[in-house]
């Protein structure tokens, strides 16, 4: 459940938020008729608050309304106040279930419109749903707000004539596709459905998984669904929230016009919060596909926005909480675990206090061993106490969040929305600050005492397989049998169905107005004494500062026999310097609210700064000494060695890791482009401090390094803090970027064994064009917008509305300036793995020899064409469009020139990009499955079979 805090921020916060106004829309314009204006909430000095207008329609439908101009854009978010806690015993899976439904079509929107309209819109959608709601939201250039209404309200009131048994029967292949893709394809993909079978009690809404069990999904039938839909999908049971560039009383007529006439649904009274208790503790365990095994230890605690919520989130940050906490020094840097990790979850009618280890096999130490260093951290902490830095730590953390989580209007949005369903107020975010502000060391204390101290767990261990002496303790609890009730027929003509009478013509799609301008963010460059180039630019909407340095210096650079060493050294970069030690440097992150994150890429080091702007110069003066004063202590080295080791042998039980490593391989072979970027376990192992100082001396230097920074500050101001890097020096050596690569055999299919897998991935492509943003590689990826970019792309269609095969298939041109290659793919159900395989290749042949259709190009064109709006909202996104600007040397109009590409490029243009490109039988094959069960598939089809072995 997402938490929201945010401390000692209003006055900057207040200074930077645009009061745009659309006129005094209150005094001239009338509300239509039967819509009420609940309340209005306006910003009357520096305290912390969205904006907003709070409404209510005759049907009970709850609207709310925030104001940003900031950006031409519209986000709408519609949330039912139901999710998997309102499932009966059996019909596990039906919230999951109908969000699928959802994006199928209603009466007046065809089938996989729904997709192509948002997307042909410029718009970005999607839904989600959990334990206790679910919500669908899309983002649009504000001149399709009307567009985005009219689709929603027609999957509200117009949906269940268009849900038939066939668009059932797909969707529920999809949703079991996604279940193994997520759950049981996944290494411990089962432990929360374990822990919550064996926490609550049968029939609690808790006790069974939001993705719901198979056999349930198998059990019924589309009657079943609609049930579920008429029940809980009425307007009275949704929040519909709006923000962006939008007029509160225009949009309220057109909610009005295309919801206003919604039928009511059944009355929704809130759910009861039944409490938990354990009388004992609770062994359970299973094994799994997994290289280490794993400790997991639940206790139940309260509600979501319970008064003791707070002080037991705190305990989690100071038992579990990074660096600083007790279990990371009991655990992780004494190198008894890999990874330890304890947090507080809380949902609507229950909350857990949950802490897991996953024991260091170099250690020698077993679960049970875990077990016992995490009780005995318990009695740790009664010694300890509550420190005054670990509230303000937290506090400090989570002000941060709640600022940064405020850029964008998405963000805002879903702030409002979740208050307004689960607080019964959009109006929260001061009350929640005030839960922290006020919880004292000794609420703190109470709360352990309360519900961890002495009391009984749920205990799971995970296990490798053939390994079941392995678990924390033998098992002393067994997960009772489901007892599901004998299904009663649902008869359509038995269901109480609703429908709308209007006075216009709902099929009528509405039509958006001109598109918004669109204001490319603007830009200012400089350099640094030290070499450096900086490209900045200001953004005003919220007081905070982002900065991404990329060092020339990555992956590429190590040789072959020490792959994996620039991993290493980064990691190392974010672990002690000379002056501080990890905990120490970590603490004075925390109590800054600041982040800094440094990871190696391919040709580079990158550090990710984030911090409010109030703090950037003394988060800049440890970004500093990160750089200029590593300790790469033996101590660290020997933990993040150990770490990464095991993260290698990890990746090797899962399937999309596998496909990877073996993508790379069969591309560029034994090079450094084709071995990952973490290395092997014989590399790794071989890698010593010396080597790690070697390359740090090699390569961590800013001449020629690039530096983005967006910022409420003006440019001065940055420049001044920025001057603070100068002190570090110096010019790295240069490397090889570019790699020849190797011959595969195109008539070959290359599989990686994974025994049993419940799952295929399947891997089509071939070396091909570098990056560039105006020439053949932006054209080509036009080109394969409809073929595999896109929801609505055909081999999606095909292989998930269609076939039921996957949870999604795509394709793409991936590439960097100085590489690249095309990739086909899905993860794909096991027994369809070779008809899925057939259907890629109908689509690849088809595609080249017949191309993409006139009614295609317009659609791309649409969709490419209207999507600028969304593209500079966030200072995250205006970092990625500014690094590209300095690392390719783009011109400050090629967006500009894009757009001409985008409307001008002709077809028999694009097509011949897809005759050139999409050759299949010149592209490599690799699929990672089951080798017993598909080496004589793919043979009946024609192919060569080679097994790949990653090992040697």
């Amino acid at each position: 459940m997402k938490k929201v805090l945010a401390i000692g921020l209003a006055a900057s916060l207040a200074a930077c938020q645009n009061n745009y106004l659309s006129g005094d829309t209150s005094a001239h314009s009338v509300l239509p008729q039967g819509v009420n204006l609940i309340e209005e909430v306006k910003r009357q000095g520096d305290e912390i608050v969205i904006p907003y207008k709070k409404y209510q329609l005759a049907n009970g439908l709850t609207v709310i309304i925030h104001e940003d101009k900031s950006d031409p854009l519209a986000h709408v978010d519609v949330t039912y106040h139901v999710g998997s806690a309102r499932e009966q015993i059996g019909n596990s899976g039906f919230a999951h279930f109908f969000e699928h439904m959802m994006f199928q079509g209603s009466e007046n929107v065809g089938d996989e419109e729904h997709f192509k309209i948002v997307s042909e819109s410029g718009g970005t959608l999607n839904g989600t749903t959990n334990t206790d709601r679910t919500n669908y939201f899309q983002t649009v250039p504000v001149n399709q707000l009307e567009k985005m209404l009219w689709l929603e309200a027609d999957r509200m009131g117009f949906l269940l004539d268009a849900v038939t048994q066939e668009k059932f029967e797909v969707q529920r292949e999809t949703v079991k596709n996604e279940r193994g893709q997520r759950i049981d394809n996944r290494p411990y993909g089962r432990l929360s459905e374990t822990m919550s079978a064996a926490l609550y009690p049968e029939g609690h809404p808790y006790s069974w998984p939001v993705i719901g069990y198979t056999e349930d999904l198998n059990r019924v039938d589309v009657n079943d669904l609609k049930k579920f839909f008429l029940r809980w999908y009425g307007p009275n049971n949704a929040t519909l929230t709006i923000g962006g560039a939008v007029d509160p009383i225009k949009t309220m007529t057109l909610v009005n016009k295309y919801f206003g006439s919604i039928p009511r649904g059944p009355e929704v009274i809130d759910a009861k919060k039944p409490s938990v208790t354990l009388n004992d503790d609770r062994y359970v365990s299973f094994e799994d596909n997994v290289t280490l095994p794993l400790v997991f230890m639940t206790f139940p605690t309260v509600h979501a926005r319970h008064e003791d919520e707070p002080a037991l989130d705190i305990l989690a940050e100071i038992l579990g909480g990074g660096k600083t906490s007790i279990l990371y020094k009991n655990l992780v840097k004494n190198g008894l675990a890999v990874e330890s990790q304890v947090y507080h979850r809380c949902q609507e009618l229950a909350c857990t206090f949950n802490m897991l280890a996953l024991p260091n096999p170099a250690a020698g130490k077993s679960l049970a061993d875990l077990e016992s260093v995490i009780r005995a951290s318990f009695s740790e902490f009664e010694q300890r106490g509550v420190r005054e830095d670990d509230l303000l730590k937290v506090k400090a953390k989570l002000e941060s969040s709640a600022i940064f989580g405020l850029q964008s209007v998405e963000g805002k949005v879903s702030q409002l929305a979740f208050f307004e369903t689960f607080a019964g107020t959009p109006n929260y975010i001061g009350k929640n600050i005030k839960r922290y502000n006020d919880v004292t060391k000794e609420d703190v204390v109470r709360a352990y005492n309360q519900y961890l101290k002495n009391k009984h767990a749920v205990i799971v261990s995970v296990v490798p397989k053939g390994q079941p002496d392995a678990v924390a303790k033998t098992d002393n609890f067994s997960i009772p049998q489901r007892n599901i009730p004998e299904r009663t027929q649902v008869k359509m003509s038995n269901l109480d169905t609703r429908r709308a009478t209007d006075s216009f013509d709902r099929s009528e799609q509405p039509i958006a107005d001109a598109n918004p301008l669109v204001n490319v963010p603007a830009y200012w460059e400089t350099q640094l004494s030290n070499g450096i180039k900086v490209l900045g630019s200001q953004s005003q909407e919220t007081p905070t500062t982002s900065i991404l340095i990329k060092i020339q210096g990555g992956h590429f650079a190590e040789p072959v026999d020490k792959a994996g060493l620039a991993n290493l050294t980064a990691d190392l970069l974010n672990e002690s310097t000379t002056a501080r030690t990890n905990e120490d440097m970590s603490l004075e992150l925390q109590k800054l609210g600041s982040d800094v994150r440094i990871y190696a890429r391919d040709e580079t080091i990158n550090i990710l700064v984030s911090s409010l702007s109030k703090n950037l110069d003394e988060t800049l003066a440890l970004v500093e000494e990160k750089l200029v004063k590593p300790a790469f202590n033996d101590i660290d080295f020997n933990r993040l060695k150990s770490q990464i080791i095991q993260g290698i042998q990890h990746a090797r039980k899962d399937d999309n890791a596998l496909a990877n490593e073996a993508w790379s391989k069969l591309l560029y072979g034994d090079s450094i482009a084709g071995i990952p970027a973490t290395g092997s376990v014989d590399s790794v192992s071989k890698l010593t401090v010396a080597d790690v100082r070697d390359f740090y001396n090699n390569y961590v230097k800013p001449q020629d390094a690039e530096l983005i920074v967006v910022s409420d500050l003006p440019q001065s101001e940055i420049n001044k803090s920025l001057n603070r890097l100068t002190y570090w020096t110096g010019k790295g050596k240069s490397f090889n970027r570019t790699f020849k690569p190797v011959s595969f055999d195109p008539q070959s299919v290359y599989i990686v064994n994974k025994d049993k897998a419940a799952q295929s991935v399947i891997r089509i492509g071939k070396p091909s064009l570098k990056r560039d943003f105006t020439g053949e590689f932006y054209k080509s990826d036009l080109m394969n917008f409809n073929l595999g970019g896109a929801f609505n792309s055909r081999i999606n269609l095909n292989l998930r509305e269609d076939k039921g095969y996957t949870y999604g298939a795509r394709s793409q041109f991936r590439a960097s300036k100085n590489s690249g290659h095309y990739q086909v793919g899905a993860n794909v159900r096991a027994d369809a793995t070779d008809k899925s395989f057939i259907e890629f290749e109908k689509e690849l042949r088809a595609y080249r020899n017949h191309g993409m259709t006139n009614e295609e190009l317009e659609f791309m064109r649409k969709a490419v064409g209207q999507r600028d709006a969304r593209s500079y909202e966030t200072p995250n996104q205006k970092l990625r469009f500014l690094g590209n600007i300095l690392e390719y040397d783009l011109p400050a109009n090629f967006t500009q020139k894009q757009a001409e590409i985008i409307q001008n490029t002709s077809l028999a243009e694009l097509n011949s990009l897809a005759e050139k490109h999409l050759d299949i039988d010149t592209m490599a094959k690799l699929v990672v499955g089951d080798v017993e069960s598909l080496k004589p598939q793919f043979e009946e089809l024609g192919y060569k079979v080679k097994v790949i072995d990653l090992d040697k």
